[in-house]
């Protein structure tokens, strides 16, 4: 009875786009499977027995509580400014310089990415506080927003994200899975450090090439990308906007490569050297401080309840045999894990149209993970290019979710195929970045394997 499966799968994407929510159709949806498979009696209600021990489970992954303390490190951060002075610190810097405020946002854009590591957030802001002032430099609306969508979606690779902490631990998860399969009854592990430090050199080269592409176009066509005119900044000014979170960035991922403290210890350092800089800039009153204990709870119990839902989806799915026939077609597919692998990257880019990165990372990654680890793929070097992946879904049209982030703040001076034409060139670089990581998977393991 395999093929229910594929049906309840297709019957999840359906009700999401009706625009049910998320955790409560993976639940919901698998329930009524479950229940009527059971009358039917060609489901074991044995599996959901399963349930309480999955959920207690998730209470105790000491891994998953780093996703709190890095969501309130991210929006410390954004209440207490740091965007709006990043920026104005960079523009004063490379401003008077041609295509000098779009690599302005780029920079800015990856210092966000790896201080809060939430699309829909950093994209937002950088609409809100950049696509105004590139205007009114002159700055074509293709290249204005494109570099800003681009932007904001470098806090899916660039780490420490909360991307990566999710996929880490399924990952390892998946890896242990694989091993078992593979008959190895005392498995390796991978941890939420070590796709930190696989996505770090990439992430960089990311920035490097669009910041690369940047220069070249404003080098060409200078009627694109204008000199601004841009207020001069004392520096001591400039480096009292950007070296304090420069320096908590390096703090979180120095302390994760030197082995000094795990991810979960090193995104309390992140969330206490967060509060410690709203403090000193005198941004974080009382009601801040509830404000973002409240954003807080919010964004990380949405996490959480989207977890157990997909635990349980993921159990009545293998109810149904559903793993098993995902194998066989994996497995039996012409060209081997090389075909696998560019199925499932197809398969995850297309989801990414209608699913966010956590759905994706809990339904989809539990399910396909083990079966590509056990065919030989490196869980890093898998970790780090299904993060890849998502970002080029996430950015692009007509779904990418960065689009309708940045439409929705967009003046209306500003149209939509305007935005669609802007990320093409960047959506071309990731692509060109993700067979550079296919042809030397090295860019992504040699950090790992050098510090491990």
């Amino acid at each position: 009875m395999s093929w229910i499966a594929v049906l309840m799968f297709v019957v999840v994407c359906a009700v999401l786009l009706a625009g049910y929510p998320v955790a409560l159709t993976l639940a919901g949806v698998a329930l009524a499977f479950a229940g009527i498979g059971a009358v039917a009696g060609v489901f074991d209600p044995a599996f959901l027995q399963a349930v309480p021990n999955r959920i207690f489970g998730i209470m105790m992954n000491e891994t998953l509580v780093a996703v709190p303390l890095f969501v309130l490190m991210g929006v410390v951060l954004e209440r207490s400014r740091v965007a709006e002075q990043l920026l104005t610190g960079m523009a004063s810097l490379f401003g008077a310089v041609r295509g000098g405020l779009a690599v302005s946002v780029v920079l800015v854009g990856a210092l966000l990415a790896a201080s809060t590591g939430i699309i829909g957030a950093t994209v937002v802001t950088m609409g809100l506080l950049s696509l105004p002032v590139m205007l009114r430099a002159g700055y074509a609306p293709t290249v204005a927003t494109g570099t800003i969508c681009a932007s904001g979606t470098l806090g899916q690779l660039i780490p420490p994200s909360i991307v990566l902490v999710l996929l880490g631990d399924v990952m390892s998860s998946a890896y242990q899975q694989a091993q078992i399969r593979m008959g190895v009854f005392s498995p390796e592990t991978v941890s939420v450090g070590d796709l930190f430090m696989g996505a770090l050199l990439p992430g960089l080269l990311l920035v490097a090439a669009y910041i690369l592409w940047l220069l070249i176009l404003a080098y060409r066509r200078a009627d694109l990308m204008p000199a601004a005119e841009v207020e001069r900044v004392a520096l001591w000014r400039v480096l009292g906007s950007i070296l304090p979170p420069v320096l908590l960035i390096g703090a979180v991922l120095g302390s994760i490569m030197l082995g000094i403290a795990t991810p979960t210890e090193a995104a309390s350092v992140g969330a206490v050297g967060a509060m410690l800089i709203a403090v000193l800039r005198r941004r974080l009153g009382w009601r801040d401080l509830q404000a973002c204990a409240e954003s807080t709870a919010q964004i990380t119990a949405m996490v959480f309840l989207i977890l157990i839902g997909a635990s349980i989806f993921s159990l009545v799915f293998r109810g149904y045999g559903g793993d098993e026939l995902v194998a066989e077609m994996l497995q039996g597919l012409p060209g081997g894990t090389v075909t696998a692998v560019v199925a499932v990257m197809l398969l995850m880019f297309l989801l990414g149209f209608i699913l966010d990165f956590i759905e994706i990372t809990f339904v989809v990654v539990p399910i396909v993970g083990p079966i590509l680890l056990a065919m030989g793929v490196d869980p890093v070097w898998l970790g780090v290019m299904m993060a890849l992946n998502l970002q080029t879904s996430f950015l692009t049209p007509p779904f990418g979710f960065a689009l309708f982030y940045l439409r929705g703040v967009a003046p209306a001076s500003v149209p939509t195929p305007a935005i669609y034409r802007g990320v093409l060139p960047f959506i071309l670089i990731q692509l060109v970045l993700m067979g550079l990581l296919a042809a030397w998977p090295g860019l992504a393991t040699w950090l790992p394997d050098l510090l491990n």
